[in-house]
């Protein structure tokens, strides 16, 4: 059977695989839907976000956001009716039919006027739940849209000095996570934009030049700033639970200083926007020098350091200090990264329901 106003609604916190499953089959049966996203000002993910979720997975439905506070109580007639104008007042107008797949959804139905049709009840389509999401985001990776994936991802930035080693442990990093297997062999690493900039920045000086002759502008900076962002979050929305970055806007802003001698205010709101969780400082102290014709100021590796720390310091960024020979550094690395996982996300309960 085919309906003219179709409505699914719901927590969506965080929306997944089976919801997806819900919403498209019922877009299926109508000839138009909306998708009401009700949250509750105790849960830890905005309402904007996940509205803004599941425009983009569906974008030909209507979807539409709704703050309920109302406590869930399926026994109480009162409490129905106050949900009810809450849904009421978010869609307003006929509803022709309610999706769920939930007990109460016939009793939803009634009281919207609407038929309710039942879709995969018993979820053996996609195994899968809010809670459980909630509960365990690394076990339910795979039942994850890309932008739930992007907002998620636990994104870690290897930053130094010049020459310290940030790429070969960005890469070695990034590796030992895919190694493990499963939705770790996805893990994604986000190469140096800058350096790219760079190299077309010698280029573009022709047969000769050196990378002394090199010079750079201060509005240059934050549109390496901007693409580095902008890659990081691509590369997050495609990725396992955790994203290896080599350098990223933050860093940016002091290589502005090490470049131009000051700050830029530009670079520094670009990188107030990152979501970025751990910076791994790589020491100087060990690592030689090596001149690969992009590369000077050996002498200002200290100071270089120094900045970072001030600045990670400063900022109240998570970070640490990686130093010894590779494979320590290695070591040292893969610590920090499985002590923030093992934090977890830090959902907040929703609001508990009586039924």
């Amino acid at each position: 059977m085919r309906y003219g106003h179709g409505l699914v609604l719901g927590k969506f916190y965080p929306p997944h695989a089976g919801h997806h499953h819900l919403v498209r089959t019922a877009a299926e049966a109508c000839e138009r839907l909306t998708v009401l996203v009700c949250a509750s000002s105790v849960e830890s993910v905005p309402l904007a976000d996940r509205v803004a979720w599941m425009r983009e997975v569906h974008p030909y439905a209507d979807v539409v956001g709704a703050v309920d506070d109302i406590p869930v109580d399926l026994l109480d007639p009162d409490v129905w009716a106050a949900h009810v104008a809450v849904f009421r007042a978010a869609v307003p107008g006929r509803v022709d039919a309610v999706f769920t797949s939930e007990p109460y959804g016939g009793e939803l139905g009634r009281r919207l006027g609407a038929a309710h049709v039942a879709v995969d009840p018993d979820r053996t389509a996609f195994p899968v739940s809010g809670t459980a999401v909630r509960k365990d985001p690394v076990g339910c990776w795979p039942y994850l849209a890309a932008p739930v994936r992007g907002a998620l991802a636990r994104r870690v930035v290897v930053l130094g000095a010049e020459s310290t080693g940030t790429t070969t442990l960005a890469q070695a990093l990034a590796g030992h996570y895919r190694a493990r297997g499963g939705v770790w062999a996805s893990t994604e690493y986000v190469a140096e934009y800058g350096r790219e900039f760079s190299e077309r920045k010698l280029a573009d000086l022709g047969p000769g030049a050196v990378w002394t002759d090199v010079s750079f502008a201060s509005e240059e900076f934050p549109l390496i700033a901007a693409e580095q962002q902008a890659r990081e979050d691509r590369a997050a929305r495609a990725g396992s639970p955790v994203l290896v970055c080599d350098t990223d806007a933050f860093a940016t802003t002091v290589w502005h200083e090490r470049y131009l001698g000051s700050p830029s205010a530009e670079v520094a709101r670009i990188a107030a926007r990152g979501r970025q969780h751990l910076w791994l400082l790589t020491d100087h102290a060990g690592v030689p020098f090596e001149d690969d014709g992009l590369r000077d100021g050996e002498e200002l590796r200290p100071w270089m350091t120094e900045r970072f720390r001030a600045e990670l310091t400063r900022t109240g960024r998570r970070f640490q200090l990686v130093s010894g020979t590779p494979q320590a550094r290695l070591t040292q690395a893969v610590a920090a990264v499985d002590g923030l996982l093992a934090e977890g996300w830090g959902f907040a309960d929703p609001l508990p329901e009586r039924r």
